[in-house]
């Protein structure tokens, strides 16, 4: 590979606040991918984007290249229109495992390449894996495979795609610089448009259990990424979507499997039957699916649950099986009557993570029957012990540091009053 730019010039230039050029991004995308630049560098680098930011023709320019480090994936040979969905995560967000099947139900193909967790919100994968027999890791044959049978897969993404996302994401994990917008936005667009669909909706998640806690922020990253989606001829809409409370009465792997397998036999939370329902609505929109049936009708019906079944089934789950349930439980109950006014998403995320249900680094193994069910929700009335929380765990020593995470998650007022909550839906972004 020609040396076209030394690594210490770029660095400089964006410590300087200057514009990157198409060729620079090119060349130090390229080079770090191959190991000529030093992860020390790229380091400097990331942390200079972090401070200095990205214009959106680098924003562009940089998710490009990390695209062009890898393969791209190609869906022409379907009868059916691709539409996908990505949510940047939060606690309870289940949302992608129901939202598949009734999409495929209603006459959309969703090759949906999802993720594990890390640290506090869940990763659809481990949730799945909690299904006995069910398998993650597909080649591109098996999706194709996989999609023409079912009408949706998901599954990890393989190690051609965007390799150098792959590499850049480690890296940002370990140096502070996971917050930069044109650094998440990239890694997002890169997978997804390399991905291959034909549209895409985004689930911009905001509130305190969300990596992006301020609904400006999440506003301007949504932007971003509708933007870049755009660009690259991918019809690309965003919604903002309210994670100051955990989504549904579950979080934890086997926990959402089994709230998700009650969203799609047609009950379930009403708040994650509504985000499902707009989501599906705005996916097969967004593809121009002219829908089989309205999503609320494919929920009670039965059509979406046969589509998660054959889903399952084809990627090696027993759909019969029964779900893994942790060794121990214990409950945490209301202290007073009243009325339940605040319930803060991240502490219970973090609980959920110190019982098992997430991991603190990579590779490593989750508990599938860990975490925590909610039995009141802000805005219930409540009775002196009362439940609010059971948390399950494998291991009794783990309650102590998930009960100290829950000590002020929640609010009982008894004046009646209800803290301040976000809408489900903040703001639609579209391209």
């Amino acid at each position: 590979m020609s040396e076209a730019f030394d690594a210490v010039e770029i660095i400089g230039a964006k410590r300087d606040k200057k514009e990157l050029s198409d060729p620079q991004i090119d060349w130090i995308i390229n080079a770090y991918t191959k190991g000529v630049v030093a992860d020390e560098q790229m380091s400097a680098l990331l942390m200079a984007i972090l401070l200095n930011g990205m214009n959106s023709r680098e924003i562009s320019r940089w998710t490009d290249a990390m695209i062009a480090s890898g393969e791209r994936m190609e869906w022409s040979m379907l009868d059916r229109k691709t539409v996908d969905k990505h949510s940047t995560g939060g606690v309870g967000d289940k949302i992608t495992l129901p939202l598949a099947p009734l999409v495929a139900a209603c006459g959309g193909a969703v090759p949906q390449l999802s993720g594990r967790g890390l640290g506090h919100t869940g990763g659809t994968l481990d949730k799945l894996e909690s299904i006995p027999g069910w398998r993650a890791s597909l080649t591109n044959a098996e999706m194709l495979e996989v999609l023409k049978s079912c009408g949706a897969v998901i599954c990890a993404a393989g190690a051609g795609l965007a390799p150098a996302d792959k590499k850049l994401y480690a890296l940002r994990d370990v140096t502070g610089t996971v917050q930069a917008i044109p650094l998440i936005a990239s890694s997002i667009m890169s997978k997804k448009i390399a991905e291959g669909t034909s549209a895409l909706v985004l689930d911009v998640k905001t509130g305190s259990g969300a990596f992006m806690s301020d609904p400006k922020k999440a506003s301007e990253l949504a932007r971003v990424m509708v933007d870049l989606g755009t660009r690259a001829g991918v019809k690309t809409r965003a919604l903002v979507t309210a994670m100051d409370v955990p989504l549904g009465l579950t979080a934890g792997n086997a926990l959402e499997v089994r709230e998700t397998i009650e969203v799609l036999a047609g009950g379930g939370p009403s708040d994650v039957v509504e985000l499902t329902l707009v989501l599906a609505r705005e996916m097969l929109d967004a593809a121009g699916i002219k829908p089989l049936m309205d999503p609320a009708d494919a929920l009670k019906n039965g059509a979406a649950m046969d589509s998660w079944k054959a889903m399952i089934r084809a990627q090696g789950g027993d759909v019969d099986a029964k779900l893994p349930v942790a060794k121990e439980n214990i409950s945490i109950v209301a202290d007073k009557d009243g009325t339940l006014s605040s319930m803060d998403a991240m502490s219970v995320g973090i609980a959920a993570w110190r019982l098992g249900a997430g991991r603190s680094k990579q590779g490593e193994k989750v508990s599938f029957g860990a975490g925590i069910e909610i039995h009141a929700k802000p805005g219930a009335q409540v009775k002196k012990g009362d439940l609010i929380y059971t948390l399950h765990a494998d291991e009794s020593d783990r309650f102590a540091r998930a009960e100290s995470a829950l000590e002020n998650s929640f609010v009982i007022s008894q004046d009646g009053s209800v803290a301040d909550r976000l809408p489900l839906i903040i703001e639609k972004i579209e391209g």
